[in-house]
């Protein structure tokens, strides 16, 4: 059996943190994947237990006419994502098949499967009945659109610097 050991490279760019691009999600998403065990032997874990929790990205995006929510699906199919709206929650669920059948001799084995939900708390001015979804490439893209006639009100402050009005009780 072989052993391939994937390394990531270390230049003085990514080991500084004052140099290079540093990004806090990506090591949130590491640190989510984190399993102690997953070098030892992966013969030691039931088949079930290798597979690692699968957490698609999101992009969301305000635009001159609303939001724009962008997904990476990879495999996905269209029958295996479910996007549902309750008041002004958005929920983006679905899963991902595994593709690898037990007896079959894998020398590396990393990508992902499994079942994902995500929840996102909209503004009130959402069109809730326009809202459009397409799954095109293995990118999920969703247009909410905002109420056109739905804009931000001014409530006016009474100055309470007079002295001739009594105070409340």
């Amino acid at each position: 059996m072989a052993n391939i050991a994937r390394r990531e490279e270390r230049t003085p760019a990514r080991m500084s943190s004052g140099g290079g691009y540093f990004d806090p999600l990506r090591m949130v998403r590491e640190l989510m994947r984190f399993d102690p065990f997953r070098e030892v032997d992966p013969f030691l874990r039931s088949f079930e237990e290798n597979v690692a929790a699968w957490l698609p990205s999101f992009d969301v995006k305000e635009t001159g006419d609303g939001l724009l929510i962008k997904a990476d699906l990879p495999g996905v199919k269209d029958k295996d994502v479910n996007v549902a709206l309750t008041a002004n929650r958005l929920t983006i669920s679905g899963k991902r098949e595994e593709e690898r059948k037990e007896g079959e001799q894998y020398h590396t084995y990393e990508r992902s499967y499994g079942t994902f939900t995500r929840t996102f708390t909209l503004p009130e001015d959402v069109d809730a009945d326009k809202i459009h979804a397409e799954l095109k490439d293995g990118v999920l893209t969703l247009m909410l659109p905002r109420h056109p006639d739905v804009k931000a009100r001014q409530i006016p402050i009474k100055s309470s610097s007079s002295t001739s009005s009594p105070p409340h009780k």
